[in-house]
Formats: C-alpha cells, structure tokens, sequence
C-alpha cells in the first residue's frame, strides 16, 4: 500500500486536521517531528517540557512519532527517502521563518521527484485570505474582524484513522530538568477537558471576568492553540451568541487579524511597524540592561508588574492583562527597546506564538497597528487598583506583600507602615517616566 508522511509541526492532534485528512487519503501515514536546533536553542526550558509532554500525549494512541533532530531541510527529505514516499504533509505555517523554510524543503523534496502538500492552517481563515473591496490587506482590526466572520470557516472535522508506520526512533535532544515551574496538562484530551471547563463557567462571565487577573475568568486556551492541540474551529464551532461569548470570539479574531498583519508584512516580527515610531529614542546602553534585568525578575517596585513577570518564571504563562502591563511599564516607564520584551516572553511563555507576541507588543508599545497609540501609556498603580482591587493576584505572586493592607498593595510605599521587609521601593517614578514618554513620542511627531 501507498503511505506518506505527515510532518507535525504546531498541530499536535488527530482530530479535525486537514492535513492529516489528506495524508490518509494515500494509504499509510509516516508520523515525523522534526526537533529543530535553531528553534530549540530560541525557547525556554517551560516551551520545550511542554512540547515534549505534547507531542508523548500525541504519540500514544498511534505507537509513536518518527522523531529526529536536525535542521529541516535535511532531515526531511532524509526521512521521506528511508520512507520511500512521494508526498509529505503539513498544516500551513506561516510565519517568516517557516515559509523560508518549507519553501527550501519543498525545493530539495523537488529535486528527488517528491511533493510538500500543504493543506489547512493554525487559523480559521488563513492568513492572507481576508481583503479590503480593494483587494489589499487589512490594517485595523475591527474592519477585518467583520470581513473574517464574512468569510467564515469549516465545521470541525473527524479524526482520521490512517494505518501508522513508525519507523525507527532517534534520541531526543537532552533537556534539564524542569525545576518547579508549574505546566498545564499536555495534548489534545487535556486541550478539549479544559475548553470544557471554561464553556461550562467562565465562559458566561468572560466579558466580565477576562481583564480580573485574580480570578479565573479566561480560556487558559492559548497553550493549546498555540501548538495544535486544539484548532480555532473547534473552539468557534461551541461558541453561542450571547455577549461574554463574542467578546471571547473577538479575542479568537485578533489573533487571526495578528497573523495576517505578519503574512503580509513579515518584517514587523522583528521592525516597527510604523515607520516613524521606529524612530522613538530607546535605552540600550549598560544602565538598561540592568532595568531590564530588574524588570525580568519580578523586581521593579511595582506590585503588579512584577505579580506578572513572577507569574511567568513559574508557569510559563501570564494573564493578558497583565502582559499590557507589564509591557507598557518596560517601554514606556524604563524607556526600553520593545524588542528586548517580546524575545524575553516568547523565549519564556509557553503559550508564545510570533504573531500575537510580538504585536501584541507593538500594539502597546505604540509602534505597531493601532493609529493613535503615543499617548497610552498605563499607570501600574492604577491599573492594578483596577483589575485587581483586592491584591488577590499581587499576593498570589508577590508575598511579601501578604500583610500589607488592601489599600496599600499596589503602591506598598505609601503605607504608614513602611515597605514590607524583601520588597523594593519603586525602581522609577511613573510620572516623571510618563512624561518622558510623551516627550520622546513627540520628537516622531516633529
């Protein structure tokens, strides 16, 4: 019988998986992960524990995966040689990296007489198939948002059920161990068992609940859509009409409209996507990266932003909320280049998906789509009063605040007692910060 292979990337599951479905059209289906180095070497230990418990969840039920470490473009034409197969199948990828490189593994299945199929997405509607009337891509989202629902997505399909063929194994890369970091359960079952659990509750609260970093009012969803265990169909297809559910739709669209910004303009991962605020003078200079440094570990003064750095050294994740946060207190509070943030979060959050990281960054650091964003710049104080009124987040996640009253806990240094012992005093001041902000934002404005 005829087999192929399906080459997993960030679609660890069996169910509605086009690619999957084409594959098993062929006959026998060859599973092959590829562990890539460069990859590999640009994520923390959290992203690749967790990986590795996604992809034994995935392996299970079909005998296994053909894993193999090594650059793509060599591993994969290696593979389907010892496979003797003429197709290998793949979910879309379309971030920068990926299109180079399938397009380079694509040439060289080429030269041997071989095809890449690739047949179906990360996303409801792939990016770069929603236009303007006037055929160009979308640059604000809510017009978008309206022209994706228009344009709509498949019902969920079955999982396929392919004769597997497991070839002969390679060893893993090494990993350390973990530590105490805490991860979610991996794999597709854990992935529907925690849409369950938020369909059942905080889904009919998330309208409320979802900017409340102190209570459960979120999806915990992002891991699992980030690596394929789950498909954005899946989720849409359970979705009703009431508010709390179109607002999390809404959240499920900018992460499509994310995407497409980065098909089309595949330099905004790494560059400004407005030119001119690329112009904004930044700190880079060894006093910075002492800040940043601070800023990293959860040690800046400010209750909230550090709840939500602390959060995401022991779980790999941080509450959306709070990443705006933490985000506008690096580049506009400490005056650091928006790029050092986004590589620290997607080397740490397990969660981190180019696209929505990096301009979800641009976003609040006012360089990316938003058309009048020099002016928001939030107050850490503020917002933690207002998201977290209690302090139930901040002492979750900073307890050395544990006894300090809850009028106090977002500026603990206001308090007739004194800091608590532990905690710093405010490594800067938000409103002479601020105001250096707007000034630095004006000189693009010249």
């Amino acid at each position: 019988m005829a087999r192929s292979i399906l080459w997993f990337r960030r679609d660890l599951r069996l169910a509605d998986h086009p690619a999957l479905a084409a594959a098993a059209t062929e006959g026998d289906v060859v599973p092959l992960f590829v562990w890539d180095p460069l990859l590999v070497d640009r994520s923390g230990l959290a992203r690749l524990h967790h990986l590795r418990a996604s992809l034994d969840a995935l392996g299970g039920p079909i005998g296994g995966l053909v894993e193999r470490t090594g650059d793509p473009v060599d591993v994969v034409p290696a593979v389907a040689a010892e496979a003797g197969v003429a197709t290998v199948h793949v979910s879309l990828d379309t971030n920068p990296y990926g299109r180079a490189r399938d397009a380079e593994v694509a040439r060289r299945l080429a030269a041997d007489g071989r095809a890449l199929v690739a047949t179906g997405s990360p996303y409801a509607v792939e990016p770069g198939a929603v236009r303007t009337k006037a055929g160009t891509p979308f640059a604000v989202f809510t017009p978008f948002r309206r022209a994706w629902e228009a344009t709509g997505w498949d019902a969920p399909g079955p999982a396929p059920l392919p004769d597997w063929v497991v070839l002969p194994g390679a060893p893993r890369p090494p990993l350390p161990p973990l530590g105490d970091v805490e991860l979610p359960a991996a794999g597709e079952w854990a992935a529907h068992a925690r849409l369950d659990a938020f369909l059942a509750g905080p889904a009919d609260r998330y309208d409320l609940d979802r900017n409340d970093p102190g209570v459960e009012g979120t999806s915990r969803l992002s891991i699992d859509l980030r690596w394929g265990t789950l498909h954005p169909r899946q989720v849409l297809d359970r979705l009703g009409p009431s508010r709390a559910h179109d607002v999390f739709r809404s959240e499920l669209a900018w992460r499509e409209f994310y995407a497409d910004v980065l098909w089309h303009r595949p330099a905004s991962a790494r560059q400004s996507l407005q030119p001119a605020m690329a112009r904004v003078p930044v700190d880079t200079d060894a006093a910075a990266r002492a800040r940043f440094r601070s800023w990293a570990h959860g040690r800046t003064g400010y209750p909230i932003v550090d709840a939500g750095m602390r959060q995401l050294a022991a779980t790999g994740w941080m509450h959306n909320r709070v990443r705006m946060i933490t985000a506008s207190f690096l580049v506009k509070d400490l005056h650091l280049p928006w790029q050092w943030g986004a590589r620290h979060f997607m080397r740490h959050l397990v969660d981190g998906d180019l696209a929505s990281n990096q301009h979800g960054w641009q976003w609040t650091a006012g360089t990316g789509t938003d058309a009048a964003p020099y002016f928001r710049v939030f107050n850490p104080v503020g917002q933690g009063e207002r998201f977290d009124p209690g302090g139930r987040y901040v002492r979750r996640w900073v307890p050395e605040l544990g006894g300090v009253e809850d009028r106090y806990v977002h500026a603990p240094w206001t308090s007739p007692r004194g800091l608590p012992l532990g905690y710093e005093p405010p490594m800067v001041d938000h409103a002479e910060e601020r105001a250096e902000a707007l000034r630095r934002y004006q000189l693009t404005r010249g």
